[in-house]
């Protein structure tokens, strides 16, 4: 294939018949549900943590019941549980199904890598703190969270990206996202080789921006540091 042919090739998948405002639709609605649910399930995470690691023993045991239940179940049977069997007779959008799954599985996902980075951090810095006389809240604040974040940092970077890739399964509930639509172009122009190709590279490419953004956020974090020292 030529440099003619290829860019033959490319207006008819990416541009004739409105094909590239369809792909940003579709790369839209991928976008909105894992903000969405990066953010919901990121606080819900940080309450299912807190449970877990009560001082009450039922409490405890039922968080950990959930981490494991949603840990290891596929994201598409829940999706579909939901979906098709839990809020089937709801009026709630399938939009918003999906992120209530993905916002509980994130959640379980998050709630582990907090529990463990809490593990990992220095508890003699706690104490120290407390013994100069910080409440149990500013020691959290002010000594434990600092380096929770750091400890979870590169963790969470990847279940971000992990939930973009995981996304993709919302055709299944009518969502056109970008890979419905990415399948729908293929089917329509009879190639199927190039527009996944594309499709791969959109979904390489929202990766590289979530790793650029968490770069972005270790800079100004590095910078307040050095201005504070």
């Amino acid at each position: 294939m030529d440099f003619g042919e290829l860019q033959t090739l490319l207006y008819k998948l990416l541009i004739q018949g409105g094909s590239w405002l369809t792909i940003l639709k579709g790369l839209w609605a991928t976008v909105r549900i894992s903000a969405f649910s990066v953010f919901f399930g990121t606080l819900l995470g940080a309450g299912v943590c807190a449970l877990r690691m009560s001082h009450i023993k039922p409490i405890r045991w039922l968080a950990a019941i959930y981490i494991v239940v949603l840990r290891g179940s596929p994201v598409l049977m829940l999706l579909m549980l939901l979906y098709y069997g839990v809020f089937a007779r709801s009026s709630l959008e399938a939009e918003t199904i999906a992120v209530i799954t993905f916002s509980l599985n994130v959640a379980a996902h998050v709630a582990e890598l907090l529990r463990s980075s809490i593990g990992a951090t220095d508890r003699g810095q706690v104490e120290a703190a407390r013994t100069l006389g910080f409440s149990a809240l500013q020691a959290f604040r002010l000594v434990t969270l600092p380096q929770v974040v750091s400890i979870a940092r590169p963790v969470y970077q990847s279940t971000v990206i992990n939930l973009i890739q995981w996304t993709s399964v919302v055709g299944y509930v009518s969502i056109t996202d970008l890979t419905r639509v990415i399948n729908n172009i293929a089917s329509r122009t009879m190639q199927p080789m190039m527009t996944i190709i594309i499709g791969m590279l959109i979904y390489l490419a929202l990766a590289y921006i979530v790793h650029g953004l968490f770069v972005l956020s270790d800079m100004r974090q590095s910078r307040r540091q050095g201005a504070a020292a």
